[in-house]
């Protein structure tokens, strides 16, 4: 059964939100630090100033409630997600696949443009923002897959498109595995290419592998805690909006283009997402859970490279484990291509699904 849904943040939630932010009990620095040590305290302090004096939950309540969303329960976990239909009813559906630490909301400025080409089901992972926490183990990306496959089932869609970025990226792409006559392409805006020996590559390409391999060797601090302690560190992202907003908004600098200017109060409300909900700990999970993400994809696959992404992709390595039939490289843009420059990704979206029914 999918039943429609309608974010109603109770006050006493906002209120203790606002009353936490108020009494944060704030960390020492060393000086002049910069960003050696972690996430500068002046950036969290201005950011944290402007979550509790200046930032407008209810105003952005209401601008995702004006998107028609809807709640389903699959496998035994509830999915939550936005559809969006198109005035064309011809239109290709296309699933819209968000990451980590994004939400739903990380493609509100695309919703529009794409939805005059295509009919749009944009899902909450389950473990992130508004599909609450998993209850169960084995929610990987695999798992997630199937239980968007079931959804797009039961909205009675039968041939359609998936794209992502980051986690959206290996859930599109398992996707078109787990449901390969339904999928009809995959486009996706971030592609780990693993080393592969005796390819020859160019010298650009080298130096996006030698950055891929030095990412591999010394994996981030974030990517090691989810990946071995999602439990333990959501304690203290569940209990401190602020860790929360350190934990999120420090990604939202780094892997952004710093010219793309990314508006603090959407990097809020996804922050605000995951503080409201509870999914700090559940949504880290999912680097637990996945492991390594096979490459087991045989759908076209269309790839839009942003310059400022956290590695870029190798096309010989991408075009040995994939079908590769659309590859666009892009001078802006970074990890989160939706909210920085949707005009390149609703652009590149578009030419790659032309024609496909």
């Amino acid at each position: 059964m999918i039943t429609p849904f309608t974010l109603d943040v109770p006050q006493a939630e906002l209120d203790d939100l606002t009353d936490r932010l108020a009494r944060t009990r704030w960390p020492e620095e060393l000086p002049e630090a910069g960003s050696d040590y972690g996430f500068p305290l002046s950036e969290v302090r201005a950011l944290a100033d402007r979550w509790l004096n200046g930032y407008d939950w209810r105003r952005h309540e209401a601008e995702l409630n004006a998107l028609p969303q809807f709640t389903t329960e699959v496998d035994g976990q509830r999915v939550h997600f936005l559809h969006v239909r198109s005035a064309a009813e011809d239109a290709l559906p296309l699933v819209l696949v968000h990451g980590w630490p994004g939400s739903v909301w990380e493609f509100s400025d695309v919703i529009g443009p794409l939805s005059r080409d295509f009919h749009l089901v944009i899902p909450s992972i389950p473990g992130f923002g508004l599909s609450g926490p998993t209850t169960s183990r084995g929610w990987d990306i695999h798992r997630v897959a199937r239980a968007f496959t079931e959804v797009m089932s039961r909205l009675g869609y039968r041939r359609y498109g998936t794209q992502g970025g980051d986690w959206g990226s290996g859930i599109a792409r398992a996707m078109a595995a787990a449901a390969p006559g339904n999928v009809v392409a995959v486009h996706v805006n971030y592609l780990p290419t693993p080393p592969v020996e005796g390819v020859e590559l160019s010298e650009e390409d080298g130096r996006r592998l030698d950055r891929i391999k030095a990412v591999m060797r010394d994996r981030p601090g974030y990517q090691v805690l989810h990946a071995t302690r999602p439990q333990t560190v959501s304690y203290a992202l569940t209990d401190s909006p602020v860790g929360q907003l350190a934990w999120i908004a420090e990604k939202f600098a780094e892997w952004a283009d710093p010219a793309s200017g990314i508006d603090v109060d959407r990097v809020l409300t996804n922050v605000t997402l995951y503080w409201l909900t509870g999914t700090a700990g559940s949504s880290a999970r999912l680097a637990r859970e996945t492991g390594i993400v096979a490459n087991d994809c045989a759908a076209p696959l269309g790839v839009a490279v942003f310059a400022h992404d956290i590695v870029l992709p190798v096309r010989p390595l991408a075009e040995r484990a994939y079908r590769v039939e659309h590859w666009s490289e892009f001078a802006r843009g970074g990890h989160f291509a939706a909210m920085e420059v949707p005009e390149l990704l609703v652009g590149d979206i578009r030419t790659f699904f032309a024609g496909r029914e």
